[in-house]
């Protein structure tokens, strides 16, 4: 792709994004969405393979239905109460339209089905812009209009994400359908918090993205794409796939790592509102999820690949690590002694 144009989708991007996280009013926030998704279309069908034409077609037509559904909603609060505010919506039906439309443009379960395809036929770094940057300006509207959200049906959406996500990454050798899949399994944990704690549901999403970030960096430094690439990455990166496996678990919410911290205080908040059964089931369910992060993890850094006597071995790339992946990782890793401070992030 020209560097120009790649430009200009990348600033229509941060501008979509600035335009609806900062708006009051439901048509900027609708527009803002509405730029994100025409500059994200190039970037996914950017490599002209069949492939990644489906995945911009599938994303198109998901997107679109979702604005429209959102425009429909904001339409619906405003015919009743006049007041086209994001934080003023109280009409029922406006809400559960609100929440189908977000659902979709987030690719919470039941309207999950589009999101590990559009992934698979995407670059590692569109990919990458998919599962963190296209998320936010969707999760913001979440948070605005947390106290008007019908709390049962937010908890039985997360419920099945968090289950749907880990069962369904059980089986997968392609690295970018596993991360979506992980994606719709972290989806279900800030949306089961979203309506007791909305500022707990942007930490996990601020932590969620470091790490994710810190995972396709990685990955997009090594060139891999499936389990069995992978599988023969230690010989080129010896140094990075160690730190991969580490920012894997951390991602999957092991101590002392940096994921572990909205997952405990997840589950904590839920305990704190009586929920103990819904802590106990959701806590069960990330197990399924840790499962397939460490047969990334094990094929990363344990698993030896073949070695025919006609094979070379790739010792040592030459591509070198940039500063921005090192970072990334180090803080994907190691952020958990900093809790009372990332507490205190608005």
């Amino acid at each position: 792709m020209n560097p120009q144009a790649k430009l200009i989708f990348s600033m229509s991007l941060l501008l979509g994004t600035a335009i609806t996280i900062s708006s009051n009013h439901w048509i900027m926030a609708w527009t803002g969405l509405e730029i994100n998704t025409l500059a994200a279309l190039p970037l996914i069908s950017k490599s002209h393979h069949p492939r990644a034409i489906e995945a911009s077609t599938k994303y198109f037509l998901i997107q679109a239905t979702a604005s429209t559904l959102l425009l429909f909603s904001s339409m619906i609060n405003a015919w009743f109460t006049g007041q086209w505010d994001i934080t003023q919506l109280t009409h029922p039906l406006s809400c559960m339209l609100l929440t189908t439309a977000i659902s979709m443009k987030l690719g919470l379960v039941p309207f999950h089905f589009w999101f590990p395809e559009v992934l698979q036929g995407s670059s590692l770094m569109t990919s990458l812009l998919l599962a963190t940057v296209m998320k936010f300006p969707p999760t913001i509207l979440l948070f605005l209009t947390s106290p008007s959200l019908n709390p049962t049906l937010l908890s039985m959406m997360a419920v099945a994400s968090a289950a749907l996500g880990g069962w369904m990454g059980l089986n997968q050798t392609q690295i970018r359908k596993i991360m979506a899949f992980s994606s719709i399994s972290h989806l279900g944990w800030m949306t089961i918090i979203l309506i007791y704690s909305p500022k707990l549901t942007l930490i996990t999403f601020y932590l969620y993205s470091l790490t994710t970030a810190a995972i396709f960096l990685a990955l997009n430094t090594t060139n891999t794409l499936k389990l069995s690439t992978l599988m023969a990455a230690w010989s080129k990166t010896p140094s990075l796939t160690a730190t991969l496996m580490l920012t894997l678990l951390s991602l999957a919410g092991l101590p002392p790592l940096t994921g572990f911290l909205p997952k405990w205080l997840i589950i904590e908040e839920l305990a704190k509102q009586e929920l103990t059964t819904t802590a106990t089931v959701i806590a069960l369910l990330s197990l399924l999820g840790l499962f397939f992060y460490l047969r990334l993890a094990y094929c990363a850094t344990i698993t030896l690949p073949p070695n025919p006597a006609n094979h070379m071995k790739q010792w040592h790339s030459k591509k070198s690590v940039n500063t921005l992946t090192s970072a990334l990782i180090m803080l994907s890793i190691m952020l958990l002694p900093m809790s009372p401070t990332i507490l205190t992030i608005p």
